[in-house]
């Protein structure tokens, strides 16, 4: 029997509805809330220097009683279980949290984490064991951070499912901000905080509580990383870090070399590289025969720690090549820092001075807390042993109006009548077991009021007294430096020496045609590429600075609106077609973060000279010889007066006289000559007040006039500065060109 086939009923198609939305809207609604929760929930660390993963871990191993010195390490494994319960972010990412805080990975100068088993190391790409093999506890240093934690020194909110809470910040002892390093990239912005000495951090804290205007360069050096190396000390960078919580330090490797192996041993390297990846570039320079003097490089490291050994050729210059290997690898490197930091939720960058006094603001917090607590103890005792003495007077007529109360819940109030004391006074007495019920026990007891009378004055002075809570902020923080306290790891090199480099094998010279552009972008084009095809392909909205021929002898500088100056050959930039945007400077020669170039030049002899033009009306002319350096350095800081903003910069060849146009935003212009601007020895200098300008105004443009078509009337032309200009007008320009009528 055949089967009826059944047709399916074809279901209308329902369009979903398109409804419009403002790109305003869906930041605020979607975006947003993302950032935020990133930048304050995340990826930012607070004033008590860990990041909401740190703090739950560690609060989590607190709370499973692993800070005693008698506790045994529990496994790994177990305590990211318990972690969890605070944190639902998965087991690996609590676990690699965990690992960065052990003492096994080196990665802290002070762990909070005492380790057993293999949890990698900071200076090595060497994976950590699975978290079954591995067994930890808290250090005895983490006392520092839980000092008054049941003490109500902090806050505590809910956890994600509200079944338990946890701090909100941790009571620490010390200003663990800048003892613990820590790096977060959270929405728009970053946070990267370099480790400093706890020794000179307390001593600094301390002197800074006694007097906020403290010069801290006495007591602190400078950064101070678990894995050691040579700092080399630049005073312009270290000041914008304390004072702005913004710059780099250079960090080089420490090296020793045995002449009867002919080997080099580098056994400390930056804290921002590792052994793999310096091994993997000494291996690409030999390859590609940049790097001659190297027959082999191993992986030493042992239990003793980092080594990376490095065999070279008989006659070699030990300290000559790895001058050499400085420049060409991570044997030499930049911490960049980056102190973002939440306070009281609010995101914000700090120096290392702010840092501390935010601390100082933070720690008396807690500690008021702390004292108010106890205090509140201490109050609740003493009442109730002054219901105690009142009993003295007479024990039998307690005894007595306890044994005749009839009934249990009279024995309260007929004490309370009796003895004249309130009901908590009364529970307490009642309480007290028939054997204490002596003289000798009450006298006992009572003879606490005194020294509990003495304690609560002293708490209630300390309380009252803002100097005495600083003295003691200040006993806290000797008595951390005496217990904890260890030399510096990090050496700080005051003065670069000049090392002997090895020489730069003579290139053959090259003429190329480059193109640089306004949003930094730099081109190298073959001459010949260049004749085929002359049309640039740029990035929209960009337009170019300058285009030309120059030769592989040019020094390139490209000047920064961070007040730097980065050098750098043609022949580091490769040689592309007019349709590629070419490098991005900034990526290239490793700008500092957020910086941008607005100006580049070339010189082969450094005779020319630079004229800045600042917002302010100032114009100032540098001889270029200011930037030539000796030991071929690549970055050049304080390369002008970074106190003002640069409106414009050309260069003047030398003994090169020219009219300048110089115009303000407000409407003023003038012509000067540049011969009425010093010439300026020193790079950072102010210059001479060109332009008077009112308080609002500000220069836009300084401009040769050669460059101008149709030149400016000669009515703007002044022949002594400074001078307030003539209002400018663009139909002068229209006006002095000549035509055929």
């Amino acid at each position: 029997m055949a089967r009826k086939k059944t047709v399916k009923e074809e279901k209308p198609i329902v369009l979903a509805e398109v409804r419009e939305q403002n790109i305003t809207e869906t930041l605020e609604t979607n975006y947003m809330p993302y950032s935020m929760s990133v930048i304050i929930s995340r990826a930012i660390p607070e004033i008590d220097g860990f990041k909401p993963s740190h703090r739950k871990l560690l609060y989590t191993m607190y709370k499973m009683g692993l800070m005693s010195a008698n506790t045994e390490r529990r496994k790994s494994a177990n305590v990211v279980g318990e972690t969890m319960k605070l944190n639902p972010h998965g087991d690996a990412a609590i676990y690699e949290t965990m690992v960065r805080l052990t003492r096994g990975n080196e990665a802290l100068l002070h762990p909070f984490v005492d380790s057993k088993g293999s949890f990698g190391k900071q200076y090595s790409k060497m994976a950590f064991a699975a978290s079954r093999y591995t067994e930890v506890k808290l250090e005895q240093f983490c006392q520092e951070l839980f000092s008054g934690i049941d003490k109500d020194a902090v806050d505590f909110v809910d956890n994600y499912d509200s079944t338990t809470k946890e701090p909100k910040l941790l009571p620490v002892t010390f200003p663990n901000i800048l003892v613990t390093p820590n790096m977060g990239i959270a929405v728009g912005m970053a946070s990267n905080i370099c480790s400093f000495n706890l020794a000179e951090i307390c001593d600094t804290a301390c002197e800074l509580i006694r007097d906020p205007d403290f010069d801290i360069t006495k007591t602190l050096q400078g950064p101070d990383f678990s894995t050691g190396g040579t700092i080399l000390y630049n005073e312009a960078q270290m000041d914008s870090i304390y004072r702005y919580g913004k710059g780099s330090v250079r960090i080089r490797s420490k090296y020793r070399f045995d002449k009867s192996t002919h080997t080099i041993e580098v056994y400390e390297i930056p804290y921002t590289t590792n052994a793999e990846t310096i091994i993997d570039r000494l291996a690409e320079l030999v390859k590609a025969g940049k790097v001659k003097e190297i027959s082999d490089v191993r992986d030493e490291i042992d239990l003793k720690g980092l080594k990376i050994a490095i065999d070279v050729k008989k006659g070699t210059d030990p300290d000559k090549l790895m001058a050499k290997l400085f420049k060409l690898t991570t044997l030499e490197d930049d911490f960049s820092c980056n102190f973002n930091v939440l306070i009281s939720g609010t995101p914000m960058q700090l120096g290392v001075r702010d840092l501390i006094l935010e601390w100082h603001a933070y720690r008396t917090e807690c500690l008021k807390r702390q004292l108010y607590f106890e205090l509140g103890q201490k109050n609740d005792l003493m009442h109730l042993l002054q219901g105690l003495e009142k009993i003295l007077l007479d024990i039998d007529r307690a005894i007595a109006i306890i044994r005749n109360t009839e009934n249990d819940a009279d024995v309260i109030p007929n004490l309370c009548d009796g003895f004249n004391i309130d009901e908590i006074q009364a529970e307490y007495v009642a309480d007290i077991k028939l054997r204490n019920i002596n003289k000798e026990y009450i006298l006992k007891k009572t003879r606490q009021i005194e020294e509990l009378q003495k304690e609560i004055e002293e708490l209630e002075g300390l309380l009252m007294n803002p100097r005495k809570l600083n003295k003691k902020i200040i006993s806290q923080l000797e008595d951390i430096k005496k217990k904890y306290g260890k030399p510096r790891k990090t050496d700080i090199l005051y003065q670069e020496p000049v090392l002997v480099e090895d020489e730069e094998e003579e290139e053959e010279e090259f003429t190329a045609y480059c193109v640089f552009t306004k949003e930094g972008y730099f081109k190298r084009i073959s001459l010949q590429s260049i004749r085929g095809n002359d049309e640039q392909k740029l990035k929209e909205g960009d337009s170019i600075l300058f285009e030309g021929e120059l030769s592989s002898k040019n020094e390139l500088i490209f000047f920064t609106d961070k007040a730097q100056a980065y050098k750098a050959k043609l022949s580091q930039f490769e040689s592309v077609k007019a349709s590629a945007l070419g490098d991005f400077v900034s990526a290239k020669l490793g700008f500092d973060n957020g910086e941008k170039p607005i100006f580049f030049t070339f010189t082969r002899t450094f005779d020319a000279r630079i004229f800045i033009s600042f917002t302010n009306g100032k114009c100032v002319i540098i001889p270029m010889d200011s930037f030539a350096t000796k030991t071929n350095r690549k970055k050049l800081t304080a390369a002008y007066c970074e106190k003002q903003q640069v409106a414009s910069m050309f260069t003047l060849e030398k003994g090169e006289e020219k009219d300048v146009f110089i115009r303000s935003k407000l409407g003023r212009a003038l012509t000067v000559n540049s011969s009425l601007i010093p010439l300026k020895a020193t790079r950072s200098s102010q210059g001479v007040q060109v332009l008077s300008l009112k308080s609002q105004d500000e220069v836009i443009s300084a401009t040769p006039v050669d460059k101008i078509s149709p030149p400016p009337l000669s009515r703007y032309k002044k022949t002594k500065i400074p001078s307030t200009g003539g209002i400018f007008n663009e139909i002068d320009m229209d006006a002095n060109q000549t035509t055929l009528d």
